[in-house]
């Protein structure tokens, strides 16, 4: 297919895509003259992907250059390729502390791994402690209801990896930034639906 198909079939527009191709996101694609190339659907999925990441999920272009170099290169320890792109997603934290002591302690007690350079180990560090300054600090009862519903979550993800056609950094990425959101809004949905049956529907 030609450029403006690409666009079309995409529905990203025809400058952005041209946007991408010169800043090395999109790979060129096949010469058939001049000042003409062929599109396949290897474009249409790159595309995308991009369009998942840049308005979905609302990272900025340094960030989705970063995970596309993962995608299409992630050397030979996929366990860190992993963790480089899921770094890669909002919230950013720029802390270099060397240690979390709320979030090694909750993973200790639910008997996770703690690693102080993943990510989400910052997150989850700063998170409790947001929770403890507002006076809703994590009890027990609810960090193993908690801890047990979402290792659920994270179990089904995982196993629905190897099967997926999509290779393991995209399928940790676009879940990652795709799926919380869902997760969120359901969450808030069943608050909304057992209040709602508990108090009475709203008037």
């Amino acid at each position: 297919m030609r450029i403006s198909a690409l666009a079309e079939r995409t529905g990203v527009p025809l400058a952005t895509v041209k946007y991408y191709l010169r800043e090395g996101l999109l790979q060129p694609g096949i010469l058939t003259g001049a000042t003409q190339a062929r599109y396949t659907e290897d474009h249409v999925h790159r595309l995308q992907v991009i369009k998942a990441l840049t308005s979905a999920a609302g990272l900025p272009l340094q960030k989705v250059k970063v995970i596309l170099g993962l995608i299409d290169d992630p050397g030979g320890d996929l366990f860190s390729a992993l963790g480089q792109a899921v770094a890669s997603l909002p919230p950013y934290r720029s802390d270099s502390e060397p240690e979390y002591p709320r979030a090694r302690a909750l993973l200790e007690r639910i008997g996770q791994i703690y690693d102080p350079g993943y990510a989400a180990t910052a997150q989850l560090e700063h998170a409790l402690e947001a929770t403890e300054e507002a006076g809703m600090g994590m009890t027990d009862e609810r960090l193993q209801v908690y801890a047990q519903q979402i290792r659920g979550i994270a179990e089904f993800d995982l196993q629905r990896m190897e099967g997926s056609e999509l290779s393991p950094i995209e399928y940790a990425v676009l879940g990652t930034a795709l799926y919380e959101p869902v997760i969120l809004a359901m969450r808030r949905l069943a608050h909304q639906d057992i209040a709602a049956k508990r108090l009475g529907p709203p008037g």
